[in-house]
C-alpha cells in the first residue's frame, strides 16, 4: 500500500474505531424518545389571573409602605373582590396626598373614589403584560426544573395563549414528576405575631396584619409530613425566595435527616442578615407554599448570607425541592388539563417494527446493489454498513435521542446512503462505454459525479436543518438521524469508496471490473 492510500485508509480506521466507541453499549449510549421508551404526557394551564392577583398584592404591600414613609396611615388598606386596592382615608384631607403618592408610585390607576375613600387598580395593559410574562417564565422555570431532575429530552412548549405541553420521556415515577412540575415554590420568610392571641386566632379572631398557618413536620406514626402545630404569622413577607442562588440538600448530623441549605445572593445576604439581627429572639417563620418548614427562634445576627429549611423531608423530596428552589417560583399555580402515558410496551413495539423495516430496506438494497453492479455493489454495500456505524457514533457522541420518525430517517438514510454511490457507477459506465480504461473510467466517475452528489445532499441536509430548527420533538429526530446521515453518506460514498477502489487499483493490472 503507498502512502496516500495508507494515510486514508488510517483516517477511516480512526473514524470507524471512535464512532464504535461513541456508539457502544448502544442502549446506554442512545437514548429512547418518548414514543419508544414511554413516558408522560402532560397538558397545563398557567392560571394567569392568580398571576395578576399575586402581583396586586404585591403591588398593594408597596404602595402601602410608600403612603407609610410620607407620614399617611390610612383608616384601613386592603384588596377588595373586585380587584381593586381598596384605601379608606383616615382623615379626609389625605385624599389628595395619596393620589400625589399614586402618580409618582406609577403602577396604579384610580378607578373610583369618594369622600373617604380611593380606589386603584392595574390597567387592562398591565394586566395582559403580567398574564404573558406569567406564562413565559413559568415555561422557563419548568424547564430548569426538569432539566436538573435529570429527563432526558423533555420537550416543554407553549400552546395557546396559557397553556404548556410537557412531554417526559422514561419518567419512571409519575406523580414525583407531577408534584416537581406543579409545586409553586413560592418561599417567604415572615416573623410569629407572638403579641397576638393564639387561641383567639384559633376561634377565628385573627388580626388584619397575621395569618394562621400550620407548621408541618414528619408524624412518627405514619411517617407523612402533616401539618401539625398552629402558628399566627404576619402576613407582610420579610424576604422572598427571589435573593435566592443556590440550594443543597445536606444530612443533619444531630438527627441524621435531610434538610436543604439555601444561600442568598449579596443583596438577600445583606437583608438576611438585617432581619435577623433586627428580631433577635423572635420567631421567623419559613413558609413555602403557605405551609411553615420551620419557625426557628433567632439566637444571634446571621452573616453569611446562609439559611436551612427543615421539615422532615425524606431524601427524594429534599433533593426535589432543592431543585424547585433552585429553579424558582413558579408566576402562577398550575392546573393539569390533560395526562396520558405512553406504555414501554408500545415503545418496544415500535422499535421491533421500525428495526424490522430497517433490516427489510437494508436487505434489499445489498442485494439490489450486489446483483446490478457486483464488484461495485461489494464496495457500496461496506460504505453502506460504515454509514450505519458512523452514524450510531454520531448519535451516541452527541446524547442524540432516538424516536419512531427518527428511525424513519435512518430508513430513509439507508437508502440515500446507496444513492451516491449509483451515480458515481453510472458515470464509471458511461466512461468505460466511451473506451477509456478502468483506472481512467473510475477517476471520471469520481470527479463528474463529486459535484451532484455534493449538491443533493447540501439541499435536503438545508431542509433538514431548517426542520430541526422549527419543528417539534419528533420531527427533531427525524431531522438529526437524516442530517447525520447525509454526512456520514457523502464520506463513505466519496471518500471511503475512492479508497476501495483505489486499494483495487493500485499495483494491479486490472483491466475489466464489474460496475
Amino acid at each position: 500500500m503507498n502512502r496516500p492510500l495508507l494515510w486514508r485508509f488510517i483516517v477511516i480506521a480512526v473514524v470507524i474505531a471512535a464512532s464504535l466507541y461513541a456508539a457502544l453499549p448502544l442502549n446506554k449510549k442512545i437514548k429512547l424518545g418518548l414514543d419508544l421508551q414511554g413516558g408522560m404526557h402532560l397538558l397545563y394551564e398557567v392560571q394567569t389571573e392568580k398571576a395578576v392577583d399575586m402581583a396586586l398584592a404585591r403591588t398593594a404591600e408597596d404602595f402601602r409602605a410608600r403612603l407609610e414613609a410620607a407620614g399617611i396611615v390610612p383608616a384601613a388598606f386592603a384588596v377588595d373582590d373586585q380587584k381593586r386596592i381598596s384605601v379608606e382615608m383616615a382623615r379626609t384631607a389625605d385624599i389628595e396626598k395619596v393620589r400625589t403618592e399614586a402618580k409618582e408610585f406609577g403602577e396604579l390607576s384610580e378607578s373610583a373614589a369618594d369622600a373617604n375613600h380611593i380606589y386603584y387598580g392595574v390597567t387592562a395593559e398591565r394586566a395582559q403584560a403580567i398574564r404573558q410574562h406569567a406564562v413565559d417564565q413559568a415555561l422557563e422555570t419548568l424547564r430548569n426544573r426538569i432539566d436538573q431532575f435529570g429527563v432526558a429530552e423533555p420537550m416543554l412548549q407553549k400552546q395557546g395563549e396559557n397553556h404548556i405541553l410537557i412531554q417526559l420521556p422514561g419518567v419512571k415515577d409519575p406523580e414525583r414528576a407531577k408534584e416537581l412540575i406543579k409545586t409553586t415554590a413560592r418561599l417567604e420568610f415572615r416573623m410569629v405575631d407572638e403579641n397576638a392571641s393564639l387561641q383567639d386566632a384559633l376561634k377565628g379572631n385573627i388580626p388584619p396584619n397575621a395569618e394562621l398557618l400550620y407548621e408541618y413536620s414528619k408524624d412518627p406514626v405514619t411517617n407523612k409530613t402533616e401539618p401539625h402545630t398552629p402558628l399566627l404569622v404576619e402576613k407582610h413577607a420579610m424576604l422572598g425566595g427571589e435573593s435566592i442562588v443556590d440550594a443543597d440538600v445536606r444530612i443533619d448530623q444531630q438527627f441524621n435527616e435531610p434538610y436543604v441549605s439555601i444561600n442568598f445572593d449579596s443583596e438577600g445576604a445583606r437583608r438576611f442578615g438585617d432581619l435577623t439581627e433586627k428580631f433577635v429572639k423572635r420567631r421567623m417563620a419559613i413558609i413555602l407554599d403557605g405551609k411553615v418548614h420551620s419557625a426557628p427562634v433567632i439566637r444571634e445576627k446571621i452573616t453569611g448570607g446562609k439559611a436551612q429549611i427543615t421539615g422532615g423531608f425524606t431524601a427524594e423530596q429534599a433533593h426535589d425541592l432543592a431543585i424547585i428552589l433552585r429553579a424558582g417560583a413558579l408566576p402562577a399555580p398550575l392546573a393539569l388539563q390533560e395526562e396520558r402515558s405512553v406504555g414501554p410496551s408500545l415503545g418496544a413495539d415500535s422499535i421491533r417494527d421500525g428495526l424490522t423495516a430497517c433490516l427489510y430496506g437494508a436487505l434489499a438494497v445489498v442485494l439490489f446493489m450486489l446483483v446490478y453492479y457486483r464488484v461495485g455493489g461489494i464496495i457500496a454495500n461496506i460504505a453502506l454498513t460504515l454509514n450505519v456505524v458512523i452514524l450510531a457514533g454520531m448519535m451516541g457522541y452527541m446524547e442524540a435521542t432516538l424516536t419512531l420518525p427518527g428511525i424513519a430517517g435512518i430508513a430513509l438514510t439507508i437508502g440515500m446512503a446507496v444513492d451516491a454511490n449509483v451515480l458515481i457507477y453510472e458515470r464509471i459506465r458511461e466512461e468505460l462505454f466511451n473506451g477509456k480504461t478502468v483506472r481512467a473510467a473510475v477517476e471520471a466517475g469520481f470527479s463528474r459525479a463529486f459535484v451532484t452528489i455534493v449538491d443533493s445532499n447540501v439541499t435536503t441536509l438545508i431542509a433538514a436543518v431548517v426542520l430541526f430548527q422549527f419543528g417539534t420533538g419528533p420531527l427533531k429526530g427525524f431531522a438529526v438521524t437524516l442530517s447525520i446521515g447525509l454526512m456520514a453518506s457523502m464520506f463513505t460514498a466519496v471518500f471511503v469508496s475512492r479508497w476501495m477502489f483505489d486499494l483495487i487499483l493500485s499495483n494491479r493490472k486490472v483491466t475489466e471490473i464489474k460496475v
